[in-house]
């Protein structure tokens, strides 16, 4: 066994020896979790059967990078649990994430095979991974799966612009509030969250110091808007106003 590895056959052989067996996870893909929210929402019994027979899971630990930026990306994915971050790192070392994929959001293009940013694991993540000559051939003769991908391109691209609102115009408190908005919003738990972001991974995601997101969540606990229960939950009384809190009013 070689000793060093470059940096994208590493995390490819990390996450081969964390890999779960499928039953672990799932019956099959008709009784996926995550099915109504993924690309495969519109598949029928047949093309499910094809997408069964090009599937494996992979399995991250939080803080784990998926794929670095440049590097060859060999299957395409949806992710069932936790959330990856995507970022890219400037060359002083600064680095801005630019996107969260969670539950149900798709990892991947097709057609390009490098990966366009960093993506590293937030939290615990698990991937169902499509190997990418197969699934692209699906594509190709199943229409509605990549207008499908299409849609859910839309829907990434409506966030991003979004994002450029609350990164470029909003102050630091309607950051910390529309981010938890969003992961509210996101989970279909209005009034409870599972922060599975650490403040550090906050903080890079909204452009902020990690010492301005505590001081945030200290400020919106004090002033009722949310409930902390230890570093990793929040239980939020009156969903109204956390959205005015985050600026965006009827548009939340």
């Amino acid at each position: 066994m070689r000793l060093i590895l470059d940096k994208s056959e590493s995390c490819f052989a990390m996450a081969e020896a964390s890999a779960h067996p499928s039953h672990t996870l799932q019956s099959g893909c008709a009784d996926c979790a995550i099915r109504r929210n993924a690309v495969c929402a519109h598949c029928d019994a047949d093309e499910l059967a094809q997408l069964e027979e090009m599937k494996f899971y992979r399995s991250y630990p939080a803080g784990q990078t998926i794929v670095y930026a440049g590097d060859a990306l060999p299957f395409l994915a949806s992710v069932v649990r936790g959330i990856a971050m995507l970022s890219h790192t400037m060359q002083d070392g600064r680095r801005q994430t630019v996107g969260l994929l969670q539950a149900g959001d798709f990892l991947g293009r097709p057609g390009r095979l490098r990966a366009r940013y960093d993506v590293v694991a937030a939290s615990d993540v698990i991937l169902c991974c499509f190997r990418r000559q197969p699934f692209e051939q699906l594509i190709a003769r199943t229409p509605h799966l990549g207008a499908r991908l299409l849609d859910m391109a839309m829907d990434e691209l409506d966030a991003a612009r979004d994002w450029m609102l609350v990164l470029g115009r909003k102050t630091a408190r309607e950051k910390i509030a529309s981010l938890l908005v969003i992961l509210a919003r996101r989970a279909g738990t209005p009034h409870d969250i599972d922060l599975v972001l650490t403040r550090e991974a906050i903080a890079d995601h909204l452009g902020l110091t990690l010492e301005t997101v505590s001081r945030q969540f200290s400020a919106l606990r004090h002033d009722g808007v949310i409930i902390l229960h230890g570093a990793r939950h929040v239980t939020v009384p009156d969903r109204a106003r956390l959205i005015a809190e985050s600026g965006d009013g009827d548009n939340a």
